[in-house]
């Protein structure tokens, strides 16, 4: 039964997959909005650090580095280690370029959409915000029914698909240990679930007082012993990155089997990780508390670049720097666990266990955030405490149950759900660019006349929000 499932999934997945469909529609949305922006992830990238720091508008409220580290929670996760080494040993070294290519284009699909989220965000009854890509689609772009489907979708792909996955790769990290039998899945889930349980009992203010403290830490720290293993091992510079370049344009093997290229695995593990047009950070993007929506798309484009260019490439130079050769047979923990040990001896595979184990917490509760946005679309209110208990009750079931299912079920359910959202959200930012693209140019005119840049709806031609036409 699980047999005919995966062989199912992965067959609507391969399609999806295809060059024509979910790698177009990415790659062409990059450019558009880069062009459209003028290079706005180059321009304004000292502005986004800028504006990261800021304080929110009224004390309590969620900060942009609140909003940040909540999405940053899940796009730095498990992808950032096994999905990096799949990558590297299923489409070779080049698969990093593109994963390179994919964050610094989704950059600036991620601030039009997380911009749009911010104009269109809604107040709460406490003074707190909320709003997501479900939100702009109702509000304007007028299809309610639309914003359904994307709520339904993304609640099953981060409740079902990404925490699932986020537990597989968490017990799976403990593979290489001489104390990993048939129970260990079983344990790691089983702990994984409790501690997950705890914090979503909790709501979504602790969830992000939880990630502002752990997402930080261990992403300094990762990249820190990354960047200690280039340094000892610096003499391999040229080939590492004659590695990445020569896999990256062998145009030859690319298309002669596209599924299995560099190309097809740098965008899958790319977006896997970095989530840059799937419409799911631009719920965490609503809660910040800012001044001008355009300051939050910054934000969120920050949050791609940390994700990708530095975690990502500090799993990918930590694998090639060691001198392990990639392989289809050890790809996902096999892999940069024998690179770890072998760079970093006997510590490697504990560092890497610790350092996975944190990464899918937090990937596990920033995942969950996203969900109670779309729950509250759904039914068009706040859910009533009891609906909620039993909601994440069932979450933290399907944290237990990631734990102990088959690595190729998990992988490709998460790649299947993460195309569709893709595929819904991409062309509606297409069409909704111009409010985004408006606030851009409103921001930056009031940054060039010396203001501090507030945000006025009516007068950048938006009428009927809930916030920004006072």
């Amino acid at each position: 039964m699980i047999n005919a499932i995966d062989n199912a999934v992965n067959a609507v997945s391969g399609i999806l997959y295809k060059p024509y469909i979910v790698p177009l529609l990415l790659l062409l949305a990059g450019v558009y909005f880069t062009v459209r922006t003028g290079l706005l992830q180059f321009r304004l990238f000292g502005e986004s650090v800028r504006v990261v720091k800021e304080r929110p508008v009224n004390l309590g409220s969620t900060s942009s580095f609140g909003a940040l580290m909540v999405s940053t929670a899940s796009r730095v996760g498990t992808g950032n280690i096994m999905g990096v080494s799949t990558a590297l040993c299923l489409g070779g070294p080049g698969a990093i370029f593109w994963m390179w290519v994919t964050a610094i284009l989704g950059g600036a699909s991620a601030f039009v959409e997380s911009t749009l989220a911010q104009i269109y965000k809604k107040r709460d009854t406490d003074g707190s915000f909320y709003g997501g890509p479900s939100y702009y689609m109702q509000d304007a772009l007028g299809q309610r029914w639309l914003g359904v489907i994307f709520s339904v979708v993304l609640i099953l792909t981060y409740a079902v698909g990404y925490n699932m996955l986020a537990a597989f790769n968490t017990q799976d990290c403990f593979s290489g240990f001489a104390f990993y039998n048939e129970k260990t899945p079983i344990i790691v889930g089983a702990v994984l679930a409790v501690l997950f349980g705890i914090c979503v009992l909790g709501g979504g203010k602790r969830l992000t007082k939880v990630t502002e403290v752990l997402v930080p830490v261990m992403g300094i720290l990762y990249v820190l012993v990354s960047l200690f293993v280039v340094i000892t091992h610096i003499t391999a510079l040229p080939r590492v990155f004659g590695m990445i370049f020569r896999s990256a344009f062998d145009f030859r093997a690319i298309f002669g089997g596209f599924t299995g290229s560099c190309i097809m695995w740098g965008i899958k593990r790319g977006l896997y990780s970095n989530e840059a047009g799937m419409g799911s950070a631009p719920n965490a993007a609503a809660s910040a508390d800012v001044a001008h929506p355009a300051k939050q798309g910054l934000v969120q484009m920050l949050s791609v670049f940390i994700d990708t260019l530095l975690i990502c490439s500090a799993t990918a130079f930590m694998c090639l720097f060691s001198g392990v050769e990639p392989s289809s047979e050890a790809a996902g923990a096999a892999y940069v666990q024998a690179a770890a040990r072998t760079a970093l001896g006997g510590f490697g595979p504990v560092f890497l266990a610790v350092a996975v184990s944190l990464f899918a917490f937090t990937t596990l509760l920033g995942n969950y955030y996203y969900t109670e946005g779309c729950l509250r679309f759904l039914m068009k209110k706040k859910p009533d405490s009891t609906f909620m208990t039993v909601f994440r009750l069932c979450a933290t079931a399907l944290v237990f149950l990631g734990a102990v299912i088959s690595a190729g079920l998990a992988w490709d359910t998460a790649d299947l759900l993460q195309a569709l959202m893709v595929i819904i959200n991409v062309p509606v930012i297409l069409l909704l660019a111009r409010p985004a693209l408006d606030a851009l140019k409103d921001y930056e005119a009031q940054r060039k006349a010396g203001k501090e840049p507030v945000y006025h709806a009516a007068a950048n031609g938006i009428q009927g929000t809930d916030h920004w036409q006072k």
